[in-house]
């Protein structure tokens, strides 16, 4: 297979998974940055604390945009296997 074709389908993967995870890794940094703040300003200092929230918002973040990420994540394995043939020829 052409080291080129390689190069590509792992970029594209690469991309795919930051697209995916990116909502739920944002909401869990914004969450943890605001808790983390108002455990500094509060002198709380209970590391278990964050948990909760940053669960409860990454559950929300799937809710909402689960469909998007399935969306993506179907379109690039159709992709993928519609192109078999051509992955196949280029060995």
């Amino acid at each position: 297979m052409n080291e080129n074709i390689i190069v590509d389908i792992a970029r594209d993967t690469l991309w795919l998974i930051i697209k995916v995870s990116a909502p739920m890794l944002i909401a869990s940094l914004v969450i943890g940055l605001v808790i983390s703040i108002l455990q500094t300003v509060t002198s709380i200092q209970e590391q278990t604390l964050t948990f909760v929230p940053k669960l409860i918002a990454v559950f929300l973040v799937l809710m909402i945009f689960g469909n998007w990420i399935l969306t993506e994540v179907k379109d690039f394995t159709i992709n993928l296997i519609t192109n078999i043939n051509y992955y196949i020829q280029n060995l």
